[in-house]
């Protein structure tokens, strides 16, 4: 298979396209979700800062490694993966290392929908004023009734899948560049006025931030690191060949090395922006800074339903949360439709079409997980905790440390100096060093100890 010189999809238009798009793949639910609660179960500033650790050392690495084989291959995961490990003289085999990614995106994608159904929910809710004045018991009776009704869940998770695949279908420039290059600075502005209305709560605007950069090391446990590795390595959308089939799409003479790190820093600035957010109005209301996964659809509309102007607050709030579901769903299904185009010679409309039918059929059993489907239990979870777990905790550090080890040690050091184009050799060692043992060490430790094996 020779390996071409541009991709057929198409290329961004510009590197700060190619930025805001891998930075809307990397800014989800991990950043407005995840990240607020991990901090608050973690201990605060502490955590934050291991966290900032591992970015560096694990996660910018790893993305420069993905972005690197993108561009290399200019093909779709698999058959760049297939490709350059033919040019390396290398086994074929290798080509499954972006199966693993590739499924474990579209599998997300399936439960994803629905989370992010629910969000689009929550904001009509927010905007009519629902959640004023409402208790802790009136706040998980919404949620409940929500959840519980399996014809309006699926309602929601059809709407997000039509929405995702609409962008999807049209293309590189007319779909997933047009979207970013709206939805990245909408969101950013109004987690910015989130942000703003936060600092109006004074003393507890103060005490939010002192929280978020006041580092407390005694608060620092050893399952906390993991956690913080853990996540440094799933926010920036690693191990799921998203990356990969963006870097795809670069301009050859665009720096690897100074666009990873511009994606890494506007990440991690969204993540705190979001804590600085969030953590002011729990405190103002009373709530549990460790509230855990309930933190936003059961304890913050508390916080929106006792303020002034919560309504509008909450709805803007939860419009975010769309948002960033939304520009990381259509980096998801990507390498899935890239691969039916190259492989199966269809039309773009009709591969997403194809896999988008095939992501809604499979989230229905995330669905029906809150409903008439919460008995079916294999390996006492669920089947959303289940789908959750297997690509969390198993595809997706696989996925990452084989990217690692091919990007390390497969690939020649003449083609990734090639293709990264670093012209310090200090540089170029420091992150030779990372991606073939900090970063694969990293990631076994994760692994290990999410099937419970370091516990």
């Amino acid at each position: 298979m020779n390996r071409p010189s541009t991709s057929i999809h198409g290329q961004w238009s510009s590197r700060w396209a190619f930025i805001l798009a891998a930075t809307g793949s990397a800014v989800g639910l991990g950043n407005i979700w995840k990240f607020p609660y991990i901090t608050g179960e973690n201990g605060g500033g502490a955590f934050v800062l291991v966290y900032l650790l591992c970015i560096a050392c694990i996660g910018l690495p790893l993305m420069m490694a993905e972005v690197m084989i993108g561009r290399r291959g200019r093909q779709n995961p698999v058959n760049t993966i297939k490709s350059i490990s033919k040019e390396e003289k290398k086994s074929p085999h290798w080509k499954f290392i972006a199966w693993i990614g590739l499924l474990a995106g579209f599998i997300i994608l399936s439960y994803y929908s629905v989370i992010a159904g629910q969000a689009i929910a929550y904001v009509f809710r927010s905007f009519a004023g629902v959640f004023e004045g409402v208790t802790p018991d009136g706040a998980h009776n919404i949620y409940a009734t929500l959840t519980s009704d399996p014809e309006r869940l699926l309602a929601w998770h059809t709407v997000f899948i039509v929405c995702t695949m609409t962008v999807v279908a049209r293309g590189v420039t007319g779909g997933l560049e047009k979207l970013v290059t709206f939805i990245m600075p909408a969101l950013v502005a109004i987690l910015l006025i989130l942000v703003g209305f936060a600092a109006n709560t004074g003393d507890y605007f103060t005490q939010g931030v002192e929280f978020l950069f006041s580092p407390d090391f005694s608060k620092i446990t050893p399952e906390g690191v993991l956690t913080a590795m853990g996540h440094a390595f799933f926010t920036l959308s690693l191990g799921m060949g998203a990356i990969m089939v963006y870097g795809s799409y670069l301009p050859k003479n665009t720096s690897i090395l100074k666009v990873s790190i511009t994606i890494a820093i506007a990440d991690t600035v969204i993540a705190l922006l979001a804590g600085m957010a969030i953590f002011p109005l729990v405190f103002a209301n009373g709530l549990s800074i460790g509230a855990g996964p309930g933190l936003i659809f059961e304890t913050l509309p508390i916080a929106f339903g006792h303020m002034a102007g919560g309504a509008l607050f909450g709805g803007m709030f939860f419009l975010l949360l769309v948002f960033a579901a939304w520009s990381s769903a259509i980096s998801l299904i990507e390498p899935a439709i890239a691969w039916l185009v190259e492989n199966k010679q269809v039309s773009r409309r009709r591969a997403s079409v194809t896999a988008g039918f095939a992501v809604w059929l499979l989230g229905l059993l995330t669905v029906f997980s809150y409903n008439i489907g919460q008995h079916w239990i294999l390996f006492g979870k669920t089947m959303f905790e289940l789908l959750d777990y297997l690509t969390a905790n198993i595809m997706l550090p696989l996925g990452g440390l084989f990217i690692a080890i091919f990007a390390g040690w497969t690939m020649s050091k003449k083609s990734t100096q090639e293709e990264l184009a670093i012209t310090s050799p200090i540089v170029y060692h420091g992150w030779l060093i990372l991606i073939r043992y900090i970063a694969p060490a990293a990631v076994i430790i994760i692994f290990l100890n999410a099937i419970g094996l370091l516990g």
